[in-house]
C-alpha cells in the first residue's frame, strides 16, 4: 500500500514503478508462451482470420482511434461536450498526449526484433521463441512485433487522465478506465489471433502510460501535481 505521507507526485510515480515491476515479474514468470498456446497451436491460430475478429476488433478501432484523434485536434480551436470545460492549453496536451503515445509505440515497434506468436515453428511458422529483451537477437522471423501497436489505439488515450484530473477527476478516472479495459480487449483479440503476447500489450499500455506522465511534467513543469483550479465556464476557449 502506498504511504499517505507521500505527495501527490511521488505517489504517482511510485504506482508507476510498481506496476512496472509487476510487467517484469510477468516476463521472468515466461506466461506468453503458455498463453499463446491457449489460443493456437501447430496448426496456427485459429482466429487469426476471423472476419468478427479482424472487423470490429482491429480494423473498426484503429478507424475510430485516429478519428477521435482528429476530433481532439480540431477541438482545440472548437472545443465541445467535455472538451469545452478544459482550456485551451489543456486540449493541446490531451491531443497531443495521444499522438505522443500511438508514435512511441510505432517507433518501438519498428525497432524490435521479436516476431509475433503466429510467426513461431511451434505455430507453424519459421520463427524461434526469443525474448523481446534479447536486443539484437534475430528470431528468424518477420520480427517488428513488440510492444502491440494495435492496443495503442485505446491505451494511447490513457494520458487524458492527467489532463482531466484537476478539473475532472470523476471524469478523468472514468476516462482511464474506459481507456484501460478498451486497451485490454484489443489486447486480449490479439493475443487469440495469434498475433502478439500478453507482455506485449502490457508493455504497450505502461509506454503509454509513461508517455502521458512526460507530456503532463512538461507541460506543468515547477507546478504542483494535483494543483487544484476553477472550473472554466463552458463557454471559454
Amino acid at each position: 500500500m502506498i504511504p499517505g505521507h507521500l505527495s501527490a507526485r511521488s505517489r504517482l510515480l511510485l504506482s508507476t514503478v510498481l506496476v512496472l515491476l509487476l510487467i517484469l515479474l510477468w516476463d521472468v514468470v515466461g506466461l506468453d508462451l503458455t498463453m499463446a498456446r491457449l489460443a493456437g497451436g501447430p496448426g496456427g491460430f485459429p482466429l487469426s482470420d476471423d472476419p468478427t475478429f479482424v472487423l470490429w476488433l482491429h480494423e473498426v478501432p484503429r478507424f475510430l482511434s485516429w478519428f477521435g484523434l482528429t476530433l481532439l485536434v480540431v477541438a482545440i480551436r472548437w472545443p465541445f461536450a467535455l472538451l469545452r470545460r478544459l482550456t485551451r492549453r489543456e486540449r493541446i496536451q490531451l491531443a497531443l498526449t495521444v499522438l505522443a503515445s500511438v508514435i512511441a509505440i510505432s517507433l518501438l515497434k519498428n525497432s524490435s526484433r521479436t516476431s509475433c506468436p503466429w510467426d513461431l515453428a511451434e505455430f507453424g511458422g519459421t520463427a524461434s521463441y526469443v525474448s523481446h529483451w534479447a536486443w539484437g537477437v534475430n528470431d528468424g522471423g518477420p520480427g517488428r512485433c513488440f510492444p502491440a501497436g494495435h492496443a495503442s489505439a485505446a491505451f494511447a488515450w490513457l494520458g487524458g487522465w492527467f489532463v482531466l484530473r484537476r478539473s475532472m477527476p470523476r471524469a478523468a478516472w472514468a476516462w482511464f478506465v474506459t481507456a484501460a479495459c478498451l486497451g485490454m480487449v484489443l489486447g486480449l483479440a490479439q493475443q487469440w489471433r495469434g498475433a502478439h503476447y500478453m507482455s506485449h500489450t502490457l508493455w504497450t499500455a505502461w509506454v503509454c502510460w509513461v508517455t502521458g506522465l512526460a507530456v503532463d511534467a512538461a507541460f506543468h513543469r515547477g507546478r504542483p501535481v494535483s494543483a487544484p483550479r476553477s472550473t472554466p465556464k463552458l463557454n471559454e476557449t
